[in-house]
């Protein structure tokens, strides 16, 4: 297998083949007409393809590859960053970094992106608009409160910002429930499997379905952990290097943000998230800390219920614990 490196930019993309005495570049326009360009000098049998997760503007490169057949890998940009410091690179230019990709490629053989299904990646939009019109509702509810204070008021503005608020406040509503809507019609069964655990609505359990895909592309519940970005981290070498823990915190901030709520209600009602935190708190950990493994559990439970496709069992005790 020969592995293509693939460095996004807005634009264009710049390809790194490799050679016998090297690697050969070209850079084609990011567009429909200049993908095709490129999927055109490639071989599906021969050729597999290596881009880091740049956001949107690799996405349609990845889509027109799935659609060929071309077997193609997002890597997490921190994996390219850490290559390169392991190569010990001095010079960075798309160009040079294209090539460290096709090399990257060719050393750690990344697996093929699962491309995922046209309902999910609707659901992605939806959820990132919905983020992005809460944020300037609330900067837009921040600037009335802020002008109401002052002695004279520019009556037009108030109007304006009045009318721009009903707008934000109206879309958004209508977003959530059409988001609500489709989530239901393709993904019912899994809702009420993730429902069913104490301690999960039906706004998370849609935000950890579009986030994983319905953990379809995730083989244990720690990967989905490492995923989220709520998977605890230690650094600790000889008697000088020691590092407190945390949380890897690479993924979805807005649903680790969910999960950490969730864990407040989960220790209510969900016995072995109540357990967790007890026995932690009995050990000397703070709340925080406590509440973290609360909701790092949250998320195994909704692994295991969805691989499982069973309905959460409060106080379930499997059979590899009872060994």
């Amino acid at each position: 297998m020969t592995y293509i490196g693939i460095d996004i930019g807005k634009s264009c993309f710049v390809a790194a083949y490799p050679t016998v005495s090297g690697y050969r570049t070209r850079t084609y326009p990011n567009t429909v007409k200049g993908i095709r360009s490129f999927i055109g000098s490639l071989c599906v049998s021969e050729h597999h393809c290596v881009m880091e997760a740049t956001g949107n503007y690799g996405f349609l490169l990845l889509y027109l590859l799935d659609r060929q057949g071309i077997a193609a890998s997002m890597v997490n940009p921190k994996q390219i960053k850490h290559f390169s410091r392991m190569m010990m690179t001095v010079t960075k230019t798309d160009t040079k970094d294209a090539c460290l990709i096709a090399m990257y490629g060719e050393k750690m053989n990344p697996p093929a992106y699962k491309m995922p299904s046209e309902t999910l990646m609707l659901l992605k939009q939806k959820k990132t608009i919905i983020r992005q019109l809460k944020k300037q509702l609330t900067a837009s509810r921040n600037l009335k409160c802020s002008l109401v204070v002052l002695p004279f008021q520019d009556r037009n503005g108030m109007k304006a910002l009045d009318k721009t608020i009903s707008f934000l406040a109206a879309q958004i509503k209508a977003l959530e429930s059409e988001l609500a809507d489709l989530a239901s019609s393709e993904f019912d069964r899994q809702l009420r499997l993730l429902t069913s655990i104490k301690g999960i609505g039906i706004s998370l359990a849609t935000a950890l379905i579009v986030a994983t895909g319905a953990f379809a592309c995730f083989d244990n519940a720690k990967q989905v952990s490492r995923f989220i970005g709520i998977c605890p981290t230690y650094q600790q070498s000889g008697t000088s290097v020691y590092v407190k823990g945390g949380i890897n915190r690479n993924g979805d901030a807005n649903l680790r943000s969910l999960l950490y709520v969730a864990s407040w209600s989960a220790l209510r009602g969900n016995s072995a998230c109540k357990e967790c935190y007890e026995r932690l708190k009995a050990n000397g950990k703070p709340s925080k800390v406590a509440l973290i493994a609360v909701a790092n559990k949250l998320v195994r439970q909704a692994f295991a219920v969805i691989k499982s496709d069973t309905p959460y069992v409060d106080g379930f005790i499997s059979s590899h614990q009872l060994k």
